[in-house]
């Protein structure tokens, strides 16, 4: 299999966005870096816009949702805007707000289950804390990002000597009582002191100044290349951080767009996205609201602007597993390192219409990428995203996309290398217009 070197580059650069992104905070504190390094500058929601045509521009939402846009030259109002969706969140472990407990003489960490993962998957792995916490200040609270970089927790299995049918029955975990995290030997000290020490010691703070804390555990190994032509990768969170850096990584190859060009990178779509900083929340509609007012366009104009626009939702896919083939829709097989997945629907868990699809088509072409379409079996349960949710608020036709993958929501999930740069490539031709 030929991969080109551009490509290549373009899946390493995946696999570090990743790896320094292991939770949503961290994703979008990465995703600003990026922009900041492009010349795109911050804009606070409570303060006055001033914006120009060919302005670069980024706004962050409750630390884990971005939007970053470039004004487009042509008239907003005739143009409209392309608009790319990701999220930022994965399903995972969420630590609890008082999670330290001793049980015969071992420290445990309570933990939520967030969104839908394998728990399976996060069994026997070298798992660590990422996230945020507020520590008290003079003025009140400051809010700091968190990662410890070497293994702190892990959820061992009981020996098969002790659960003779796991390989028949399957490993299966209680959420309340056999998901808690091993952190260590109590060594005559308090749950609560073990728990909270190292996390004082990496802020530079006394341990009763952390005040509260969003904290996941997450997967030390690195995302790396396999198979004989390391034509695939794997990593955590390829769902859905492999679409934000697509998105963003297409962005800022179009430095002077005649539509305005956005990304919107939400938080919170693994749970339902209804939340402040969600795609059900009103960010999106907040930011496009205010860039049209910036840009003098009256009522009549705003809704001609959002009449003219096009968002594609970009989420990742189901790629066909041929150990399960029974598990697909026979018809819809999407093969890994084929080029990107357009998601279809009928009772609108995505976006994707008959128009929208052959816009996307048309869009690959342009390209010169392969695309595939994908229908989940009829008598399974199908998963959404932020694409109906984004198109039934604004009012804008959608598609629904995605590279194809396998394991999501394992903790170790794979995808191909050449995928990721046919979505980059396709991206970018839809931001070109």
């Amino acid at each position: 299999m030929n991969i080109p070197d551009s490509t290549r580059a373009q899946a390493q650069d995946l696999l570090d966005f990743i790896d320094a992104s292991p939770s949503p905070w961290h994703a979008v504190a990465t995703a600003e870096q990026r922009l900041q390094a492009a010349g795109f500058s911050r804009l606070v929601e409570t303060e006055r816009w001033a914006i120009a045509p060919g302005g670069k521009h980024y706004v962050v939402r409750g630390g884990s949702s971005i939007i970053a846009f470039i004004v487009g030259s042509d008239s907003p109002a005739e143009a409209g805007l392309t608009m790319i969706g990701a999220h930022t969140d994965s399903p995972g472990l969420r630590i609890k707000p008082k999670p330290a407990e001793e049980n015969a003489g071992m420290i445990r960490l309570g933990v939520e289950v967030y969104g839908g993962p394998i728990l399976a998957s996060f069994a026997d792995r070298d798992l660590s804390l990422a996230g945020r916490v507020n520590v008290r200040t003079a003025n009140g609270f400051a809010t700091r990002l968190l990662r410890f970089d070497t293994p702190l927790l892990r959820l061992p299995n009981l020996a098969i000597h002790m659960n003779r049918e796991v390989n028949e029955s399957g490993l299966k975990f209680n959420k309340q009582t056999e998901l808690p995290l091993l952190l260590g030997v109590a060594d005559g000290s308090k749950a609560e002191e073990r728990f909270r020490a190292p996390i004082a010691a990496a802020l530079d703070v006394a341990p009763d100044d952390l005040l509260t804390w969003e904290l996941a555990a997450y997967d030390t190994q690195k995302g790396t290349f396999w198979g004989v032509h390391r034509e695939f990768l794997a990593d955590s969170q390829l769902d859905n951080l492999a679409s934000c850096h697509a998105a963003l990584s297409a962005l800022l190859a179009v430095p002077a767009p005649r539509q305005t060009a956005l990304v919107a990178l939400f938080d919170h779509e693994e749970v339902g996205s209804e939340s402040a900083v969600g795609a059900g929340g009103s960010f999106v509609g907040d930011v496009l609201a205010r860039l049209a007012n910036a840009q003098g366009l009256d009522a009549e104009d705003q809704r001609r602007q959002l009449a003219n626009s096009f968002f594609i939702s970009a989420d990742m896919a189901h790629g066909w597993h041929p150990n399960f083939p029974a598990a697909y829709e026979p018809c819809h097989r999407a093969l890994v390192n084929a080029g990107p997945v357009i998601k279809s629907n009928a009772n609108q868990r995505y976006s994707t219409g008959a128009e929208s699809a052959a816009r996307f088509m048309a869009i690959c072409e342009r390209a010169g990428v392969p695309c595939q379409q994908y229908a989940h079996r009829t008598d399974l349960g199908c998963g959404s995203t932020i694409g109906p949710i984004v198109a039934a608020r604004l009012g804008i036709p959608a598609v629904d996309v995605g590279n194809p993958m396998w394991a999501m929501h394992s903790i170790r999930e794979s995808a191909g290398v050449l995928d990721h740069g046919y979505m980059i490539a396709a991206m970018t031709e839809a931001f070109h217009g």
